[in-house]
């Protein structure tokens, strides 16, 4: 397997819908391990599959104050979405140096995923690990953070990162 690399914001692969995994092999334990590596090496708390250029339902979570153990969402599924909107400022790893106060996320879900060997589990997000769950679905979907904000400040956004590609 190749080396990954984070694709950035206006690349057009950030857009795609991941598909589920199916085959739960040591080539997947070995693109989890590589999907941890970045995220740490980029100092980031949450990484979607979709964003290495992998379109698959993977989504890899650590360094979160209250989580234990780091944490691998295989097809994960909101379940159940309750409890206050969080307003909490939110950034992404693909679009680097940008962090919005957000509005959309819930305080409490419930997800449905599986494990790196197949096992269905289902868990109860709350806080900073909701809206990271939250975050990272909506990469396996193809949408981005910036979606959520006003067209003027997307706009905006759009104009300075593709300024710096070219």
């Amino acid at each position: 397997m190749k080396k990954l690399k984070i694709l950035k914001y206006p690349n057009k692969k950030l857009r795609k819908i991941a598909k589920p995994v199916k085959k739960f092999d040591k080539k997947l334990k070995t693109l989890v391990k590589k999907m941890f590596y970045i995220m740490y090496k980029k100092q980031g708390i949450g990484l979607a599959a979709i964003q290495v250029n992998i379109p698959l339902q993977i989504i890899v979570i650590d360094k979160i104050h209250n989580l234990k153990n780091p944490l691998i969402l295989i097809n994960p599924k909101i379940k159940k979405k309750f409890g206050k909107i969080l307003k909490i400022e939110e950034g992404c790893l693909s679009i680097p140096k940008y962090r919005y106060i957000t509005y959309v996320r819930k305080k409490y879900i419930l997800v449905k995923a599986y494990d790196i060997y197949g096992k269905k589990f289902i868990l109860h997000a709350q806080d900073i690990l909701s809206l990271c769950i939250q975050h990272e679905i909506d990469h396996l979907k193809g949408k981005l953070f910036i979606d959520y904000l006003s067209l003027l400040k997307q706009n905006r956004i759009h104009k300075k990162l593709t300024k710096k590609i070219h």
